[in-house]
């Protein structure tokens, strides 16, 4: 009883001494001020580490709300615009192809397809189409999709107009450099800490809900954003780069709703209106990420902070992030860039280069029922250029 209590007593003070370390005054202010500079008054607030606290109850909210806002609104309004799921055939049970599934490789190539199919006591083409329809079983339905993308279309609409709401009358929202005026002695607003709570806690739920949201290609570089995001929203409130974080806010929070607009028409299927949302997201998206946010943040978190005090670790600590996020902009840059210019070459928006097409479903009676078209025109004389189309699968259902 003795041992467990020092021991506990002495990791208290150890995590003390680490928290004490790692918030010292010279990591994060600039040289001539302290954390008691920071402390509230009766007419000043200024941004604390603990405040933040209040996030851990606001993420599981926040997923509740969003899984409700799913099933209540986004699942109703997906059968209203014409989003079906489609048939898909299921495989069936077999342990030796599920184990192979699951262990080593979900698209075998053919050594291995004929290597199962000996084990199995199957044909290939039943083995292809086991693995095609069981890879095909692992891929979101299109209401799964729809809904999802209809969630983050409404958090940030809302997002972007309750910042523009709220920060309108601010000085700063036009002139970036003001954001340092003042530094770090800079008042918290109770509606920007609100404003700026619910982004740390849908950021943090986005993260938390990653596994099972729709997978995309990109799925490293998703996780590497929203660590970024989450980790500069926590240290630009705690340092109190709060305006320059509303700002990073509000950049990303614009292009994003066109982005998820056009994800809801895409997958409800209209064409022309996706088109021409994907050109106004494009367009918003280079504005924004390779022209706004160097220009107004890059630069003045870089130059302008720097203006009335030397450099420490908390500036670049701040500036690193903000480069991983503007790197990340590049990579996303090149594939909307991709698919721009396939939009121009064919005339539309085939599928998102991040993500996987669900591949054709072939029941055993449509393959039948192949083998007996092709027998019959091998056994006429008909020219090959009159040749019967063949049979198809289940209705693509679309890119993700």
């Amino acid at each position: 009883m003795w041992i467990h209590r020092e021991l506990t007593t002495y990791i208290k003070l150890m995590l003390v001494s680490l928290y004490d370390w790692f918030w010292k005054d010279q990591y994060w202010l600039p040289k001539q001020y302290t954390w008691a500079d920071l402390e509230d008054t009766d007419e000043e607030i200024y941004p604390h580490p603990k405040d933040l606290l209040a996030v851990i109850p606001l993420i599981f909210v926040i997923i509740i709300v969003r899984y409700s806002f799913e099933r209540a609104i986004g699942l109703p309004l997906s059968r209203l615009m014409g989003v079906y799921d489609g048939r898909r055939i299921k495989a069936f049970h077999n342990s030796t192809l599920e184990s192979f599934f699951c262990t080593q490789c979900q698209n075998p190539k053919e050594a291995q397809l004929n290597h199962l199919a000996t084990q199995c006591n199957l044909s290939m083409r039943q083995v292809q189409r086991w693995f095609r329809n069981r890879r095909n079983q692992e891929r979101p339905l299109p209401s799964k999709k729809f809904t999802e993308a209809c969630w983050k279309f409404t958090v940030y609409i809302s997002s972007f107009f309750g910042g523009l709401f709220i920060l309108y009358d601010e000085p700063w929202f036009w002139d970036a450099e003001m954001c340092w005026h003042g530094f770090p002695k800079q008042i918290l607003k109770p509606s920007i800490y609100w404003w700026y709570l619910l982004e740390f806690g849908f950021y943090i739920s986005l993260l938390f809900t990653l596994p099972f949201d729709v997978k995309r290609k990109d799925f490293v570089e998703q996780v590497i954003h929203h660590f970024s995001a989450i980790i500069l929203i926590y240290f630009s409130y705690c340092a109190n780069y709060i305006r320059i974080g509303t700002l990073v806010i509000v950049i990303h929070d614009v292009s994003d709703i066109f982005l998820e607009a056009g994800k809801v028409l895409h997958y409800a299927q209209r064409k022309h209106a996706c088109d021409k949302i994907f050109i106004i997201f494009t367009m918003t998206f280079f504005i924004t990420r390779l022209i706004v946010f160097p220009s107004k943040v890059l630069y003045t978190t870089y130059y302008s902070s720097m203006v009335n005090h030397e450099p420490f670790f908390g500036y670049y600590f701040t500036n690193a992030l903000l480069m991983t996020l503007q790197a990340l902009h590049v990579f996303w840059s090149y594939l909307i860039l991709c698919m721009l210019l396939r939009f121009v070459q064919f005339g539309k928006l085939e599928q998102d280069v991040r993500s996987d097409v669900e591949e054709q479903d072939t029941s055993d009676e449509q393959s039948n029922t192949e083998e007996q078209k092709s027998k019959r025109l091998q056994s006429s004389d008909v020219p090959d250029t009159y040749n019967l189309p063949r049979a198809r699968g289940a209705r693509r259902t679309g890119p993700n």
